[in-house]
């Protein structure tokens, strides 16, 4: 298995995108997008994940990001993947949702190939990561994340999207903690 974009190098600065099988908008609903506020949340806190930057699209997350104090970041993902996938299914399957037997459907035919046993398969194989090599790319990843509401129409301003860290940076309120980055 290749490593070009995985997190291997430790306390290194990375901008990981993680997303949904076959990019399905699952984060249109607000229970769904905290199931992954609280998930990052607990990872802050739990699991040496220090966030810089963050964006939840409707089928995708990006964030800047790395693993602090001898934590993994790969370890961090795949853990966080497993928790919010069962999340996500038991969210579906409990609260208000039109699309249950679609999405049900999808993601328990998205890993019928698989080889482990496994009911349902709500995230893409793996994540893509890119080491956060030098002030440049942190700035333009920075703007590329908290400008992804605004290029796909669902806010005019970045900051109006409330689970994004742009809100952070502009001294709003918001959602989840980050580590501004005072140096933009």
């Amino acid at each position: 298995m290749s490593t070009k974009y995985k997190a291997t190098m430790p306390d290194t600065g990375y901008f990981v995108t993680i997303t949904t099988v076959g990019w399905v908008d699952v984060f249109t609903r607000l229970k769904q997008r905290y199931v992954i506020i609280n998930a990052l949340d607990y990872c802050q806190k739990q699991k040496g994940l220090e966030i810089y930057a963050y964006c939840i699209m409707p089928s995708h997350i990006h964030m800047l990001c790395k693993a602090k104090d001898g934590y993994v970041l790969s370890n961090i993902m795949r853990d966080f993947k497993k928790h919010t996938s069962k999340q996500i299914i038991e969210t579906i399957i409990n609260f208000p949702e039109s699309r249950r037997e679609w999405l049900l459907e999808y993601f328990n035919k998205a890993c019928q190939h698989l080889k482990r046993k496994q009911t349902y398969k709500v995230w893409q194989d793996g994540y893509h990561a890119e080491i956060c090599s030098s002030n440049k790319f942190i700035l333009q990843k920075l703007n590329y994340i908290h400008n992804n509401p605004v290029i796909d129409k669902i806010v005019a301003n970045s900051e109006d999207y409330v689970f994004s860290s742009a809100r952070n940076y502009a001294d709003l309120e918001f959602e989840l903690k980050v580590v501004v980055l005072n140096a933009f």
